[in-house]
Formats: C-alpha cells, structure tokens, sequence
C-alpha cells in the first residue's frame, strides 16, 4: 500500500512537471552525442593524429613478426642439416624475438588506448562546450542526450552541434597553419 502511494505520488509530480514545462513554453533539444564524436572534422583529425603517431611502432612490430617468420622458416628448412647447437640457438633466438614482440604489441596497445582515451576525452570536453554554447546562444531550456526512445526532427539539434563543430574546427585550423 504504501508503495502503491509512492508510485502515485511519482506520477503526479512526473505529469505536473511536464504540464509545468509544456505550458512554459520550454525549448527542448536533442543532442546525439555519439554521432558527433564519430563525425566531427576533430575526430578524424584525432584519427590521423594517434595514426601518424603510432604507425611507426606498428611497422617495426610488423617488420619483427616478418623476420620471426623467416627465422621459423628457415629453421624448418635447415633443420635436419643443422648442428644441434645450432639449431637450439636458432629455436632461442626465435623465442626471444616472440616475446620481444608480444612485448612491444602490449606497450604498443597500452599506450595507443592512453593516447586515445586523451583524445576521446578532449573531444568530448569540446562537444560539451560546443553544446552548452549552442544552448545559452540559442536560448535552449533543456538539451537531453541521445537516451530519449524517439526524436523529432524539430528539436534534434545534433546537426547544428556538428556545423559548430565544422566551423571551429575550419577556424582553429586556419589559425593553425
């Protein structure tokens, strides 16, 4: 029973307050978030930032695995005509270099999610500035995030988010060069 008060209660609050925001005339927008952070010229600069950073790396790793695998090769091939020392230097030598890249492929990954995080992190600082900015200058009373089940076209703000975006990122970008 005194559930059943609570629930009533809820509900009666819930529908004052939306009559309260529908009769106030209340601008509401609908920010996509994830769209903007997949779509903002800033996200594919972060892209090609974290990839011309790390592609280095990424080549050695990929040139050690090349020359294990020609190492292992060899060692099939050669392997009943070589000395047994020899042969167990050989195995050695390609034990190491595996573990030397299994090394490397972690620091690699580790490094590359720290790096990205940061630019996931400054992009989203971006997209909450950019938001509340577009808020304040367009006079919003209340901006949700993409949890809402459905959006009308009418409030869905998410494209003028992205043309601040576009225009900042243009702006910064000229500055820059």
């Amino acid at each position: 029973m005194q559930l059943r008060k609570q629930i009533y209660s809820f509900c009666f609050i819930f529908f004052a307050m939306a009559t309260f925001v529908y009769a106030a005339d209340t601008r509401i927008g609908i920010v996509n978030t994830a769209k903007l952070l997949k779509e903002a010229p800033q996200a594919e600069a972060a892209r090609k930032k974290l990839e011309s950073e790390f592609a280095p790396r990424d080549v050695k790793i990929v040139e050690l695995q090349k020359l294990i695998k020609a190492l292992e090769d060899k060692l099939s091939k050669d392997a009943a005509i070589m000395s047994d020392a020899a042969r167990k230097k050989q195995e050695r030598e390609i034990v190491s270099k595996k573990r030397d890249v299994k090394r490397s492929r972690e620091e690699f990954t580790e490094d590359f999610n720290f790096r990205r995080n940061e630019e996931i992190g400054k992009l989203q600082k971006l997209v909450k500035e950019t938001i509340l900015s577009l808020a304040k200058e367009k006079q919003y009373d209340i901006i949700l995030n993409e949890s809402v089940i459905y959006v009308s076209p009418q409030v869905d703000i998410t494209a003028n988010v992205l043309e601040h975006l576009h225009k900042l990122y243009k702006k910064n970008h000229i500055k820059n060069n």
